[in-house]
C-alpha cells in the first residue's frame, strides 16, 4: 500500500467537502489551491449560494434531504450558522410550480402552493403571473465560510494545505502519481481527486488519463455568468430566495449577505453568460448588454428593488450534459465536477460521496459516472 497522500486539486467546495471526509477518515491528504481556499477566481467565492429542495426530478430533492444533514453537522462541528433561512419561491411558465410542489409532498418537505394573488400579498416587492410555490426550509449559505470550515476540519485532522500552488498536470509513476504545478513543483500521490471548478476543461488532457476516457468524458460548457446587486426600496423587508423561469429569461435572486452589504439582493440570469473555454479566460469584465437586460428585467418583475444596481460581479458556471454532476474515477484519478450552477448546495454529500469512491468502500452513485464501464474504472 502507498505510503503518499491523496492529492485533492482546488480547495473550492467540491475539493474542500472531499478533503474533510477523506482526512476525517483517518486519510493522509494534500490540498493543491492554484490561489487560496474559496478564491475569487473559482466558483465557490462569496458569501451567497441558494440551498433550496425544488427539483423536478425527486433523486435530487432526495439528495438534498442527505445533504442537509451533512450542513447541520458541519454547522455544529463549526460553532456556527453556515445557512441563513429564508425560504425559497419558484414561479413562472416554465418553471411548473404545482409539479415541483407535487414532488416536495412526495418528500414530506413542508410547502405551499398559492396563487398569484396570494402570493403578491405576502411578498409584495415580487410580480408573479401565475402558481407560485413557497417552501420555508430553503436558505442561504455562506459558501465562503463553508469551504474554511471544511478546510478547517480537514487540517485539524492531518490534512495539508498548501495554496498558491495551480496544478498543471498529473502523471502516472507506477502505482502512483506525481502531480506537477505550474512552477514545477512536484507532490507525490497514492491517488489524486481533482475539483478544479471551471479549470477542469484545460486542466482534463493533463490527467494521464487513456484516451478512451477522454473520448467519453462528458463534454464541459463554461460560462462566465454575471450578478447584479439591488438594493431594496424598503431596508427593513425580508426577502427569500427566488427561481422564475419564463419562456424569455430564467432569472433567480437571493439576499446578498457579506456580498451585497447586508443591504440588497443578488440577483442573476441563469446561464445568461459568454460561453468560454475554461476559467483561464475568465476576465471578469461584466457585459454591457447582459447587464441591461437584467437591469430591465429587475424593473419589470421585481417592484421592491431599486432597479439600479450598486455592485456587480462575474462568476463561472460549469455545465455537464442534462446538468448532472460527474463523481468518477479513472484508476486512482478521481474527477469530482458537480457542475451546472447547482452543486454548492449539496456540498457535504459530494464529499462524503466522493470519498467513499476514493477509498473503494462503496461504488458511488452511477448516474454520476459516465466513466464506469471503461476498463480500468
Amino acid at each position: 500500500m502507498s505510503t503518499h497522500p491523496i492529492a485533492i486539486i482546488g480547495a473550492g467546495l467540491a475539493g474542500a467537502a472531499t478533503a474533510w471526509q477523506l482526512a476525517r477518515r483517518g486519510h493522509e491528504v494534500v490540498i493543491l489551491e492554484r490561489s487560496v481556499p474559496a478564491g475569487e477566481w473559482g466558483s465557490s467565492h462569496g458569501s451567497a449560494r441558494i440551498l433550496r429542495y425544488t427539483y423536478p426530478d425527486p433523486f435530487y430533492t432526495g439528495l438534498m434531504i442527505e445533504a442537509r444533514r451533512g450542513w447541520d453537522e458541519l454547522e455544529d462541528l463549526r460553532g456556527e450558522r453556515l445557512i441563513t433561512p429564508t425560504g425559497s419561491l419558484d414561479y413562472g411558465a416554465t418553471r411548473d410550480p404545482a409539479a415541483l410542489a407535487a414532488v416536495l409532498a412526495d418528500a414530506d418537505i413542508p410547502h405551499e402552493l398559492l396563487t398569484a394573488a396570494g402570493a403578491s400579498a405576502r411578498w409584495t416587492g415580487l410580480a408573479f403571473d401565475g402558481p407560485v410555490l413557497w417552501h420555508e426550509s430553503a436558505g442561504v449559505i455562506d459558501a465562503e465560510e463553508a469551504v474554511r470550515a471544511m478546510v478547517g476540519l480537514a487540517v485539524a485532522a492531518g490534512a495539508e494545505l498548501r495554496q498558491d500552488w495551480a496544478a498543471a498536470r498529473v502523471l502516472p509513476h507506477g502505482d502512483d502519481y506525481l502531480v506537477e504545478s505550474e512552477a514545477g513543483d512536484v507532490v507525490m500521490a497514492s491517488q489524486v481527486v481533482v475539483a478544479a471548478g471551471g479549470w477542469l476543461p484545460a486542466l482534463l488532457g493533463g490527467l494521464g488519463l487513456p484516451q478512451e476516457a477522454l473520448d467519453a468524458f462528458p463534454r464541459l460548457e463554461v460560462r462566465q455568468e454575471q450578478a447584479l446587486h439591488f438594493p431594496h426600496r424598503d431596508p427593513e423587508a425580508a426577502w427569500p430566495t427566488f427561481i422564475n423561469k419564463r419562456a424569455d429569461i430564467q432569472v433567480y435572486g437571493l439576499p446578498g449577505g457579506r456580498d451585497a452589504d447586508f443591504r440588497g439582493q443578488k440577483v442573476a440570469e441563469y446561464n445568461g453568460g459568454r460561453v468560454i473555454g475554461s476559467a483561464l479566460e475568465h476576465d471578469r469584465i461584466v457585459d454591457p448588454a447582459r447587464r441591461e437586460r437584467l437591469v430591465s428585467y429587475v424593473a419589470e418583475a421585481l417592484p421592491g428593488l431599486v432597479p439600479e444596481p450598486y455592485a456587480e460581479t462575474t462568476c463561472l458556471f460549469t455545465n455537464a450534459p442534462a446538468d448532472e454532476f460527474i463523481i468518477d474515477r479513472v484508476g486512482g484519478v478521481t474527477i469530482l465536477s458537480p457542475c451546472s450552477g447547482h452543486g454548492a448546495k449539496f456540498a457535504p454529500l459530494l464529499g462524503e460521496l466522493a470519498a467513499r469512491l476514493v477509498t473503494g468502500s462503496d461504488s458511488g452513485v452511477a448516474r454520476f459516472r459516465p466513466l464506469a464501464a471503461l476498463a480500468g474504472a
